[in-house]
């Protein structure tokens, strides 16, 4: 009698237990590369002037301190330029959800003349770089003499057509049998875009409330170009500005700047995490849209 072979999962068991480790071991250490930037960002921002002048350069803080905060908020009107990025994030967080949303309906489920050419402006949109849209935006807000002020700030990115093209994408998986029926019970088209369709479509609202709010709250060129009054700084503008001043010393000045950048982030931290779970449901279903 022969021996019974192996079958092919038993062959491959020992390959799969060498695999995985490897794996994980590769994602743990890009993981480490990525984060490390962060890391080190929020470590200076306690440190003392002399660890961040250290050399070699230290990560563990020695002496734990917040005094780059109360310097920075001495320095800076940081509540303001605060705000002012919270007010300009959210007021083009909200416009797109809206208007991006109404549109991807219209181009999804919407039967009119001229839809396919529609379509393909947005998609022709998606293929411009975003640089090439700041002097004709420039020229058009001065022409409406919104330069210098929160419309300003705001209505030139109140619609995008990632957003657009994203809503239309997860719309487009909504039964229509769904909305024929409630047509059929006399449901108007505005009642079934908010009562449900939207409901529907969360993860992707999710996930554009994610890159929309990201998007603005980092966003630099314009409302450096469109902003002359310091009182309309937004974070990055104010702490850009902050950096290239010469008064500021190196080591305390590095720590400050530090210190702001952690105020930064720490709203975009706050958004993903209330609505990871929709956004990484969004990512895994973006594919069978």
């Amino acid at each position: 009698m022969t021996a019974p072979t192996a079958t092919a999962p038993e062959r491959r068991r020992p390959a799969g237990r060498v695999r995985t480790p490897l794996l994980y071991t590769i994602a743990s250490v890009g993981l480490l590369l990525m984060a490390a930037p962060f890391l080190w960002m929020a470590l200076s921002a306690f440190k003392t002037k002399k660890d961040l002048t250290a050399s070699p350069p230290v990560w563990i803080p020695s002496e734990w301190t917040l005094s780059n905060f109360s310097e920075l908020l001495d320095q800076l009107d940081m509540p303001r330029y605060f705000m002012n990025s919270l007010l300009v994030a959210m007021l083009v967080t909200v416009c797109n959800l809206l208007f991006c949303s109404m549109l991807g309906y219209a181009l999804a489920k919407l039967d009119f003349t001229g839809r396919s050419q529609v379509f393909g402006i947005v998609l022709a949109a998606l293929m411009v770089p975003g640089n090439l849209m700041i002097l004709p935006l420039y020229v058009l807000m001065n022409g409406l003499g919104l330069i210098d002020s929160y419309a300003g700030l705001v209505l030139p990115f109140a619609a995008g057509a990632f957003g657009v093209f994203l809503m239309r994408q997860f719309m487009q998986s909504v039964p229509d049998e769904l909305l024929e029926a409630a047509r059929i019970d006399g449901a108007g088209e505005w009642y079934i875009f908010w009562r449900i369709v939207l409901p529907l479509v969360k993860p992707a609202l999710a996930t554009l409330t994610i890159f929309t709010f990201l998007g603005s709250w980092n966003n630099f060129i314009w409302p450096l170009i469109a902003t002359n009054d310091p009182d309309k700084y937004t974070l990055p503008v104010a702490l850009a500005t902050f950096a290239n001043d010469p008064n500021r010393t190196v080591g305390g000045g590095n720590g400050m700047l530090m210190a702001g950048s952690l105020l930064v982030v720490l709203p975009v931290l706050v958004v993903f995490a209330v609505l990871q779970r929709h956004f990484t449901q969004g990512i895994a279903t973006a594919g069978l849209k």
